[in-house]
């Protein structure tokens, strides 16, 4: 297990609210010893004018399960995880239903975590591939 910290998924949905994760509609939705699961209903809250799934929702579903993954792997809040670059794929689109992300590692390192994040849809098609690179900042 990689995890220095075991939240429950409802305390870790509660710091979600009133933030862009929460407006979206965002939830965590399960966890296991490597990786972070979350959901992202597919409404008018994410959608694109064309109706389908705007591309930024979901880099923004990726990184907030890569940065909240790495957040409960540093010694917080003495460190700091900052996201420094996120590269996404969009594969295929999607127009309504709920898509799910899962953050597994691809490196954790002592300054630098980097997580492999995929999206896919209720079916389990692959919608997107994310991959996320976090910077850990310690106090000076």
């Amino acid at each position: 297990m990689i995890w220095k910290y075991w939240p429950d998924l409802d305390a870790l949905n509660q710091t979600r609210e009133n933030t862009a994760v929460g407006r979206l509609g965002i939830r965590f939705s399960a966890i296991g010893d490597d990786w972070l699961e979350g959901v992202m209903p597919v409404d008018h809250r994410t959608k694109q004018p064309a109706g389908i799934l705007h591309g930024g929702a979901s880099a923004l579903l990726a990184e907030t399960l890569g940065s909240v993954a790495s957040t409960m792997i540093i010694d917080w809040p003495r460190q700091q995880a900052v996201g420094i670059e996120l590269n996404i794929s969009h594969l295929r689109s999607v127009s309504e239903g709920v898509v799910t992300g899962r953050a597994t590692p691809i490196r954790i390192g002592r300054r630098t975590h980097v997580w492999d994040i995929r999206i896919v849809d209720q079916r389990d098609r692959l919608i997107a591939i994310a991959r996320l690179t976090m910077a850990i900042l310690s106090e000076t």
